[in-house]
């Protein structure tokens, strides 16, 4: 009969072997992070930002562009028409991105993008917007024919132009903190930086030896000329 001894270290080696044949396995359980395969899947409102100022803003600068562009929709007949083609234009060009911007930012699209500078593009879509709503309200107001529907599109556009002013303001002040902030993360990343290179002598050692090899070079410049004459000399 074996001891126990034998027997623990037949126990071991068996229990070592199953380790490795289970690792040299080619079926072996996916570790993958489950964020990594969810995809689209893993999409959530943001209440936070649908109940701040810049989300209850892009709400309402969606509605009031639908509403106008609803009423200018409705008018019929038009002499001149410039007027109501421009307006018609600005009201769902408006609509259609300013849509685009809030589904991003209430579903935090955004962040899965970081290359676009997302404030600077919503100052971008509002600053314009505010402008060109202004300038098609003031053209259709003009021109109208004090139609109901025309009148309401006027209204509903000086109330959509507030609305983007508003807007304008705050994404600019929001611009201002990010560019702040960028530049101190950019001080701190080169101060960090800089004391990593203090605390390693040896970096310190080969960019002086670098540098005084540059300096005798330059100080000892060799010629053709000038060695021909020692060679005749």
């Amino acid at each position: 009969m074996r001891s126990g001894e034998e027997l623990d270290g037949f126990e071991g080696e068996a229990s070592s072997t199953s380790m490795i044949s289970g690792a040299s396995s080619p079926y072996q359980p996916t570790t993958e992070p489950v964020s990594q395969r969810r995809g689209l899947a893993g999409l959530r409102c943001d209440p936070d930002y649908l109940r701040g100022a810049l989300g209850r803003l892009k709400v309402a600068q969606v509605i009031l562009a639908l509403i106008a562009f609803i009423c200018i929709e409705t008018i019929m007949a038009c002499s001149p028409c410039e007027g109501l083609y421009f307006f018609e234009f600005v009201s769902c060009s408006a609509f259609v991105v300013t849509g685009v911007l809030l589904i991003m930012f209430s579903l935090n699209l955004h962040m899965r993008i970081p290359q676009i500078n997302w404030n600077l593009t919503d100052l971008v879509n509002t600053g314009l917007s505010t402008f060109l709503f202004f300038i098609a309200s003031i053209v259709l107001a003009t021109l109208n024919h004090r139609a109901g529907a025309e009148i309401a599109a006027v209204i509903f556009g000086f109330l959509a132009t507030a609305a983007y002013a508003v807007n304008t303001f705050l994404a600019v002040q929001k611009w201002r903190v990010s560019v702040r902030q960028q530049s101190t993360n950019d001080y701190i990343r080169a101060r960090t930086e800089s004391r990593d290179v203090d605390s390693r002598p040896e970096i310190q050692r080969l960019d002086t030896f670098s540098f005084t090899n540059i300096t005798v070079r330059k100080k000892s410049p060799t010629s053709p000329l000038s060695l021909n004459h020692s060679q005749l000399a």
